[in-house]
């Protein structure tokens, strides 16, 4: 079965950038189809492109333990990219808004450096990489940058701490920028 949404805007003047927003203020761009995201406190959501799953998550710790960029191969794959942008959230304050029983399971350990199992959660409607489960990170979610609402958390408390397998990165890509980024080789954990 294929679903289609096409709607065609009323107002053909072009929405502000990423760039252009004010980081002091959340920035919820039309961005998925369900358009109803939020970002407030210390809580944010993430959407899928369809809509149909919504988690919230903390953007700050107890919950909230780092944000990073993978460079391995599996990340590659699994992403259809040259690498991943991620947060971690513990896994008692990772809260199902809705469409948990829309996401579709995949695991395997094959391709990962570990050879421990990583379980990925897809919403079944669109596809969209929700979440991982590592074996290797007991009690947390590895969540994706990309389907959070407020881009500005993004380039605020989201902003990637960590680099991982550096050697295999992209020479088009020079990395995550800043000092205080941290890269490895391969997985500290």
């Amino acid at each position: 079965m294929v679903l289609n949404h096409i709607e065609h805007s009323a107002d053909p003047t072009p929405a502000s950038s990423v760039l252009d927003a004010d980081k002091l203020k959340p920035y919820i761009p039309l961005a998925s189809l369900a358009n109803d995201g939020w970002s407030r406190d210390n809580e944010a959501t993430a959407t899928c492109y369809c809509g149909t799953v919504q988690i919230a998550f903390p953007t700050v710790g107890p919950g909230f333990l780092y944000a990073f960029v993978c460079n391995c191969t599996d990340c590659r794959k699994i992403t259809a990219s040259m690498f991943a942008s991620n947060f971690v959230i513990k896994d008692e304050h990772l809260k199902h808004i809705r469409g948990q029983s829309n996401l579709k399971t995949f695991s395997q350990n094959k391709t990962i450096a570990s050879h421990a199992v990583m379980t990925n959660y897809f919403c079944n409607t669109c596809g969209s990489l929700m979440y991982r489960v590592a074996d290797r990170l007991p009690g947390a979610s590895i969540l994706r940058l990309g389907t959070v609402d407020d881009f500005n958390l993004v380039e605020t408390r989201l902003k990637p701490t960590i680099e991982i397998f550096v050697k295999d990165r992209v020479g088009w890509f020079t990395g995550v920028s800043g000092e205080e980024v941290e890269r490895f080789n391969a997985s500290p954990a």
